[in-house]
């Protein structure tokens, strides 16, 4: 047999597709996503080499149905590496069970790193493919890459390429076409379609709405800008400047010839109203909303437009994509083919970085080293927005140092006071039962904890009229439509008094009268803050932020942020001092130290071994992965449970599921499994079988006894 008879697929309706058909294919299509950062000849090799295993006999047994197990991967890996090209090697390697680790030359032949494959491969334990007539392998220059860390970017940058490139000539080939994918309207249409929303903010009648307006037209002139590069927007809260990153966003992705708009937003929390403002805006086709919360049900749902997004979510081919700080850095950090497979197209993009002060502490320098790559090297341009704009100069310097970030909003283009829309008291210690009475005389009040014990303990001594407790042991579905009734009692004048931990800091959209904050860093207090008189329809002075002690002492990850917001309140006394902030930030940092902003050595890991990819993989997480889920079989959950219990298993199925689980902490779920709550699942999750753990009140109980039921 011959290259010309070798199969690569077989369609459902008997049409086959030659090994050399989909090399080629696959090649064309990684050459052009490769090119976007100046790879383009390494894109092509790593496609025409990436199933040069498939010319094999054991593998054309497998195709026509032999259930013999064939390595196709290694071969092409093998053919690169000979031509002295590692970084193809290693994408090819990796483009069906992972980026392997790179391990050392010593390993032996049954070692799953990159160099106990290769040792496979030469020792002849895979099967032959020299004898096969094989297209010759298109020739590249290596790039000269000698600092590991951009080494290993570069290559996970290359496998991206591949594996996308690789599922869309295989994608195209199954369907007998090209099928649609992404969403619609270019990049000066939808500009088009933000000024014709923005004509309404043409004539402001408020001194907060003339402030906003400056701010949008700054970002709009800035976008002019045809340099890539780093930004910062640093705009109180209030000040508009969602739109307003959006603005500069499109025009410079215009001005620049960039491709696309990635929203990165911290939390899931506030993802979907962000979302939403952005479809009111651009129409729901051109925006792609690609987080755990979000299901595309194609069996379900045919219409064109969905299964754009729906395929659109594989790989960010979209014109705008907002995204959660978790889906962004951890497939940046990746190494298998579902995480890995859109970072591509992450080159030639703005990418806008909201409430950018919540990157977690314990990865910061890796995602700091993330974003320097995407501008030096990739042609993206990152903005971090923020009201507080943390204190990353000095990483930054180190990652980045030919791009010195350029505000959007400097001093000057508003007065600070318009946007002042509460004033801030110290109170000191309060007991739960003197925090209870003080809520209790107002008709409504929000209060933010720091432990959701603590927000229990005050819940309980509210008045129940008009009393919610809000904690991450609601489900998403729970806490959403809890939500939407706080909104409404604010709406209406009615009794409102709410308890909730920090998920409600992050942007989350509801107006208080009084606020108060359990003593926490000054970014979560002025996070806090933002939830008070948000429209600025009260004067300051009747808008009061009490900052006070709880008497329980705080949870140990809080002692630090506390700490250096009291050194800089002692300094500059306004928690909204611009001076009071950076002090916070240095001192914070300070008080942490280097080895505490990348805590699993990630960075350390990438310059000491040869491409560890794998183990970088495992250790890299922005949020505690000790958790396990419970899922809670109650309203819209319990169909979804159902289908658990019976057996079914899929993608969509736990998408679903997503908002209806709680994520608990090993000791709390050791004690509901104890008492006999739960169903175990064979993934670690469970599904909560003793419905009186879970009351419409406060969601999931702490404990393993008491509760009532909770109907939906």
């Amino acid at each position: 047999m011959d290259e010309t008879q070798a199969l690569a697929h077989i369609s459902g309706d008997g049409r086959t597709q030659t090994v050399l058909e989909h090399l080629e294919g696959t090649a064309a299509l990684c050459e052009g996503f490769a090119s976007s950062f100046g790879a383009g000849a390494q894109g092509r090799l790593a496609g025409m080499a990436h199933d040069l295993g498939k010319y094999t006999e054991p593998f054309q047994r497998r195709l026509r149905g032999s259930p013999e197990q064939v390595d196709h991967s290694t071969a092409g890996a093998a053919a690169c590496f000979a031509q002295s090209q590692p970084y193809a090697a290693f994408a090819v390697m990796g483009h069906h069970g992972g980026l392997p680790d790179g391990g050392g030359r010593g390993d032996p032949a049954d070692a799953p790193t990159f160099w106990g494959r290769l040792r496979r491969a030469a020792q002849g334990q895979l099967p032959a493919w020299g004898p096969w007539q094989r297209p010759d392998l298109p020739k590249a220059a290596r790039p000269a890459l000698t600092e590991p860390l951009e080494a290993m970017f570069y290559t996970r940058m290359l496998y991206s390429c591949l594996v996308d490139a690789d599922f869309l000539d295989t994608e195209a080939f199954m369907a007998g076409g090209p099928p649609p994918r992404g969403g619609s309207g270019s990049i000066p249409q939808l500009e088009q379609a933000l000024e014709t929303f923005l004509a309404r903010w043409a004539s402001p009648q408020t001194d907060l709405d003339r402030a906003r307006c400056a701010v949008l037209q700054r970002c709009r002139q800035a976008g002019d800008t045809p340099r890539t590069g780093l930004f910062t927007l640093t705009v109180p809260t209030g000040g508009g400047k969602t739109v307003a990153s959006l603005a500069f966003a499109l025009r410079h992705a215009r001005a620049a010839g960039l491709r696309r708009v990635v929203y990165v937003i911290p939390y899931t929390s506030i993802i979907e109203q962000t979302a939403q403002v952005f479809r009111d805006i651009l129409g729901d086709e051109a925006v792609l909303e690609h987080h755990s919360g979000v299901q595309f049900d194609l069996e379900q749902e045919a219409r064109p437009e969905t299964v754009r997004l729906a395929r659109a979510a594989e790989n960010w081919d979209a014109p705008v994509v907002v995204t959660t700080a978790v889906q962004f850095f951890e497939s940046l950090f990746a190494n298998r083919s579902s995480q890995c497979r859109k970072l591509h197209n992450l080159a030639q993009s703005v990418i806008l970085f909201d409430e950018a002060q919540m990157l977690p502490i314990p990865c910061l320098r890796p995602c700091v080293f993330a974003i320097a790559q995407l501008v030096r090297h990739y042609g993206a341009s990152a903005v971090l927005c923020t009201a507080t704009q943390p204190a990353l100069d000095g990483i930054f310097r180190e990652f980045l140092p030919e791009y010195p970030p350029r505000e959007l909003c400097g001093a000057g283009l508003f007065d600070p006071g318009v946007f002042r829309r509460v004033s801030f008291f110290q109170a000191g210690e309060l007991s739960w039962q003197q925090l209870a009475a003080q809520m209790a005389r107002q008709d409504q009040a929000l209060c933010i904890l720091n432990s959701r014990k603590g927000v229990r303990q005050l819940y309980a001594l509210l008045p129940p009229e008009g009393a919610f407790h809000l904690s991450t042991l609601m489900t998403p579905a729970h806490r959403k439509a809890a939500l939407a009734r706080i909104r409404q009692r604010l709406r209406d004048g009615l009794a409102c008094r709410v308890v909730a931990t920090s998920l409600i800091e992050a942007g989350v959209d509801v107006d208080f009268p009084a606020v108060y904050r359990e003593e926490a860093g000054l970014d979560s207090i002025l996070q806090a803050a933002g939830r008070c008189n948000r429209e600025g329809r009260r004067p300051a002075g009747e808008s009061p932020v009490t900052v006070f002690r709880a008497p329980d002492p705080p949870p140990r990850l809080f002692e630090q942020p506390i700490a250096a917001a009291r050194q800089a309140l002692r300094r500059f006394g306004r928690a909204d001092d611009p001076a009071a902030i950076g002090c916070y930030f240095r001192e914070l940092l300070e008080l942490k130290g280097p080895q505490a902003l990348d805590q699993k050595g990630i960075l350390d890991a990438m310059r000491q071994e040869l491409m560890p990819f794998a183990a970088v993989a495992e250790r890299f997480a922005m949020i505690d992965s000790r958790t396990r889920t419970v899922y809670i079989p109650l309203g819209a959950g319990e169909p979804l449970c159902r289908q658990l219990r019976e057996g079914q298993r899929s993608r969509r199925l736990f998408r679903a599921l997503g908002q209806h689980g709680v994520a608990v902490y090993p000791d709390h779920f050791a004690r509901l499994n104890a008492a006999g709550a739960l169903t175990l699942l064979e993934d670690g999750s469970a599904i909560l079988e003793d419905l009186s753990l879970y009351t419409e009140a406060e969601g999931l109980s702490l404990e393993a006894e008491g509760g009532r039921a909770l109907f939906l």
